[in-house]
């Protein structure tokens, strides 16, 4: 099978951070194909004579794990779960369930140094104490962590066990790549009510969820009535009762509605019959979360609010995949009242910036109808940065008065216009610390002042964004506070020759502006 362009830089990416750390993560978006990235990191492996574990959460993940494997790499798993055991069978590679790996007697079976490397599929999962039970016991492992993109939040979590990030995927460009399809969000003007929900193992508690949501359901099947009646559609509810009870719903609607939970002897063939386009809307109480795919799905409908990226990605995830007269992903989002700020929307799928994402959550519900989530992002930056700019200007005033040589990091990220500096978060323990004295005197010699950077993290980004720049021609920090203290505007976008040259012009005409040019309206050639 050949890879994808990202597949094969991801799976070397891997490799080169194996060299320098013993685990790593890689983030690859829902339907980008992870599963056949880690089974050929896993054929690379047993091809150099180790002995792999992928270990999982699920039995579907676990199966589908082995399939791909199979299919992609010719190569056979054993299987660790319940009775199923993979000693004294002579495959190089184990899909192993946490559940059974876990349990004392299970994992006392095994030498410590029975496993080369560790595959974690859905990563997200393993800071919980089981993984962490399974991982310690095999400490000299390598280990890779694969999982959705996840929020800072989750980033920060996965930090405290992963020693760096491998390689990273981004929704939006695997929807500008075409790997994956654009996704249009459409804000329903219904507002239920939260603010009574409490919270349950970081996120809102499902049976408070439930309650608050039973009395909307008549409300929201004829809102989607409106929007999906022609879309295969799958809805994800807090509980089971509820999953049945809007199916019901639906049906009377006229919608052709079905409903799958873990207890379902039919699941199998209900969504065989789904996928064939004999029901055109599927709901579920969180169970097709991962592991289940359907690439027609053209809407999805999430009525079990999150505040976890990585689970609001899972759900979205199952309509994101390409297929054959799909145009786009219809996904409906609710006005969810709540006294919190940590609500999921369609926004947090494409931006990591709060204030970002909460503009462009306010701009789709201004709209009234469905609105290309890249469009969205590029209008909410471009009112993010103007108001951002206007609540600065002072600040960035009194710096370029300063008596200093040096460009503050702000007025750099602001002038580059550099969102992922500016919402910059350390995840990783080597991120956090301070700042190297390598590091300082390398962002002193290129003109940054360094004492306002208070991790490695946010100083290696920095450094790293400079080199790129020198790369590609763009200006330096010095250009950038020369021009920016008389006056001209986000010179951090201009090539490094026009700001030389209009340096040059400047000093020729006794270090005063040239007349005929007015630096806030001065656009470079």
């Amino acid at each position: 099978m050949e890879l994808r362009p990202y597949q094969k830089e991801s799976m070397e990416s891997v490799f080169e951070q194996w060299e320098e750390v013993d685990k790593t993560l890689l983030v690859l978006p829902t339907g980008c194909g992870k599963t056949i990235v880690f089974a050929k990191i896993t054929e690379q492996c047993v091809k150099g004579g180790k002995r792999v574990l992928i270990l999982a959460h699920r039995g579907e993940l676990l199966e589908q794990a082995a399939d791909k494997i199979a299919k992609t790499t010719g190569l056979g798993c054993a299987t660790e779960k319940a009775e199923q055991s993979s000693l004294n069978t002579w495959y190089r590679i184990v899909v192993g369930s946490v559940q059974t790996l876990m349990r004392e007697k299970r994992l006392n079976q095994f030498d410590r140094n029975y496993f080369d490397v560790i595959i974690i599929d859905e990563a997200h999962h393993c800071i919980s104490d089981s993984y962490q039970k399974v991982l310690q016991h095999f400490s000299n492992a390598k280990v890779l962590g694969v999982t959705a993109t996840p929020d800072r939040g989750d980033m920060k979590n996965l930090g405290s066990y992963f020693e760096s990030l491998a390689y990273e995927y981004s929704l939006p460009k695997a929807i500008k790549e075409g790997y994956l399809c654009p996704i249009k969000a459409q804000t329903i003007p219904l507002k239920l009510d939260l603010s009574g929900v409490s919270q349950q193992a970081g996120d809102f508690k499902t049976s408070d969820i439930d309650t608050a949501l039973d009395p909307y359901l008549y409300q929201i099947g004829d809102e989607m009535k409106k929007y999906c009646i022609n879309r295969k559609t799958v809805v994800f509810l807090p509980l089971v009762k509820t999953s049945q009870k809007f199916t019901h719903i639906l049906n009377e609607l006229g919608f052709s509605a079905v409903e799958v939970n873990g207890g379902s002897d039919n699941r199998t063939e209900v969504l065989q019959d789904f996928d064939n386009g004999k029901y055109n809307v599927l709901c579920n109480s969180m169970l097709l979360t991962e592991g289940w795919d359907c690439p027609s799905v053209d809407c999805v409908v999430v009525l079990r609010p999150t505040k976890v990226r990585a689970l609001y990605s899972q759900m979205v995830g199952r309509g994101t995949r390409l297929c054959e007269g799909k145009t786009e992903l219809l996904l409906l989002d609710f006005l969810w009242h709540s006294e919190r700020h940590e609500l999921c929307h369609p926004a947090h799928l494409i931006s990591e910036s709060e204030e970002v994402a909460n503009q462009i959550t306010k701009n789709i519900a201004e709209a009234g109808c469905p609105v290309d989530l890249e469009e969205a992002e590029v209008k909410a930056q471009e009112d993010v940065v103007a108001q951002r700019e206007e609540s600065l200007a002072k600040q960035l005033k009194e710096m370029r008065n300063r008596k200093r040589k040096l460009v503050d990091p702000l007025q750099f990220e602001m002038s580059i216009q550099a969102e992922d500096l500016t919402n910059y978060v350390p995840a990783f323990g080597w991120e956090m610390g301070p700042a190297t004295d390598k590091q300082v005197k390398t962002l002193e010699k290129l003109g940054i002042y360094p004492d306002s950077i208070d991790n490695a993290g946010k100083a290696a980004k920095i450094l790293d964004k400079l080199d790129k720049r020198r790369m590609a021609g763009l200006t330096t920090p010095k250009q950038i506070r020369f021009l920016e203290s008389r006056g001209f505007l986000h010179v951090g976008t201009w090539q490094f020759d026009t700001a030389k040259h209009l340096i040059d012009r400047i000093a020729a005409n006794g270090w005063r502006i040239p007349n005929g040019i007015v630096p806030q309206e001065y656009i470079p050639q």
